[in-house]
């Protein structure tokens, strides 16, 4: 199941737990949380990022070992070979 991110609409009403945006675990058919849970206030549900679970230089050296290459981009047009 994947965690969902809140955060409160309005931060003049709103708990320290809501204020700082909290995460829920959920499951993707779930109904989307109007409320906070703590102090009732309105949230939203945030957009964000998922994780493969693999660090920049982790997934750079897997992308190397696959035959990937990586290029650098030097000015307009121009690129640079990094692997």
């Amino acid at each position: 199941m994947p965690f969902y991110q809140y955060k409160a609409k309005d931060s003049s009403k709103c708990c320290d737990y809501c204020c700082n945006g909290f995460e829920l675990l959920q499951k993707p058919d779930s109904e989307v949380i109007k409320n906070c849970p703590r102090c009732g206030a309105p949230v939203k549900k945030l957009i964000t990022d998922f994780s493969i679970g693999l660090s920049k230089s982790g997934l750079d050296r897997k992308a190397k070992e696959k035959g990937f290459h990586k290029l650098k981009k030097l000015n307009k047009g121009e690129y640079e070979k990094e692997y």
